[in-house]
């Protein structure tokens, strides 16, 4: 692995370790201590989101012209300061505000990182340095609710002191982005675009596949701790639920490269233990059932990544890679938007356990129309 990676890879284990150390508490946080309902929670995750519907294609359009490094960079300031406001907010409207800015921030950090990951790969080994990288950004996730347990526990914080050395961690990925921005490869600059979105349309399969899994990992990352909460969990073990999840993701992401070769299936696979995880979270009362149900999603949210990216660049041309990975992260932000937006009144209105039933039945639909679509479900390479 050269050293660009090797940045990269030390920049998504800060970013990650931020994200996990604040996110699956931050819905608590709103419920407990400003007052927030869960349609308010539901908000509170599409504003988050719904930047990510729209600011990818335009980032997507920078990578072709600006160095990867410095969007990087920008984006970990801007992430940086919206949690550190987080500390701060007294209602759900601020809390809102600055999650648009984190849903901003995270557009100009993983489309850069793939750009520079694919364009300092080979086709052979792109599945396995994207892997790589997310399982990187995956074991910060995992540690950061790990570590964010301890100081619940040891130093007894507040949540507002929580958010704030979130913060601090994540302004450090500066510093690596921006040292991968030295090395990271000029690329040729293209007019102004919007030829991914065609492009895209060649994969409705995908789009399909990646709208359910990341809908319900929306939920996941959104409403499910205040749910958790709700079933008599303590944010210390809501946090552990989140390092078991995140433990599920890293081995998942270690086996990529291997489930590769069986593509079609991983992913079908991937749609059984989503739907799994979320049929068991409705029967679960103990802290060891929503944990298995956790490392089911786990297993199925982590795999979509490197595997449905793989089969896009496989079957789109080199010169637009840029722009593709912006319009495949727009994808990724329709599902998270869609998630707490349909998630949030759910649970209001029909209870607690409604919204993973639903999706529960969805996620049987779509395996079905996995199996059924399964030869269009290979990269390119594989079906040769």
């Amino acid at each position: 692995m050269n050293r660009v990676l090797i940045l990269v890879n030390v920049t998504g284990l800060i970013i990650g370790t931020s994200y996990g150390l604040h996110g699956p508490i931050l819905p608590v946080f709103a419920k407990n201590i400003i007052g927030a309902s869960y349609s308010e929670l539901g908000l509170i995750g599409l504003t988050n989101f719904i930047p990510y519907m729209f600011i990818p294609l335009f980032v997507g359009i920078l990578l072709d012209r600006i160095n990867n490094g410095y969007l990087i960079a920008a984006g970990a300031a801007v992430n940086s300061a919206s949690v550190y406001l987080l500390s701060i907010a007294q209602s759900v409207p601020e809390i809102m505000g600055f999650r648009i800015m984190t849903g901003v921030a995270h557009a100009f950090f993983w489309p850069p990182c793939e750009s520079i990951i694919s364009n300092e790969s080979s086709e052979k080994n792109r599945v396995k340095n994207i892997s790589w990288f997310t399982m990187f950004f995956v074991v910060g996730f995992m540690a950061g609710p790990l570590l964010g347990s301890a100081l619940f526990e040891g130093a007894d914080i507040t949540y507002r002191i929580l958010f704030q050395i979130a913060a601090f961690i994540l302004a450090a990925a500066i510093v690596f982005s921006l040292a991968a921005s030295r090395k990271s490869v000029k690329k040729r600059s293209e007019r102004f675009s919007f030829s991914s979105i065609k492009e895209m349309k060649q994969f409705p399969e995908v789009i399909i596949l990646l709208i359910f899994c990341t809908s319900s990992f929306g939920i996941i990352l959104t409403i499910y701790p205040a749910f958790l909460d709700d079933n008599g969990m303590s944010d210390s073990d809501i946090l552990l639920l989140y390092f078991v999840f995140g433990i599920s993701r890293v081995v998942s992401l270690a086996l990529a490269g291997k489930l590769a070769k069986r593509t079609s299936q991983t992913l079908i696979a991937g749609t059984v233990a989503v739907s799994a995880g979320l049929a068991m979270s409705i029967a679960a009362d103990s802290i060891i059932t929503f944990g298995m149900a956790l490392v089911l999603m786990g297993f199925g949210f982590s795999i979509f990544f490197p595997l449905t990216l793989e089969i896009i660049l496989s079957k789109t041309r080199k010169g637009i890679s840029g722009k593709i990975i912006g319009a495949y992260e727009t994808v990724f932000g329709m599902g998270w938007a869609i998630g707490p937006t349909i998630g949030g009144p759910i649970t209001q209105s029909f209870g607690n356990e409604m919204p993973y039933a639903v999706f529960c039945i969805i996620g049987i639909g779509v395996t079905l129309f996995a199996i059924s679509s399964r030869r269009k479900l290979e990269p390119r390479q594989i079906q040769r």
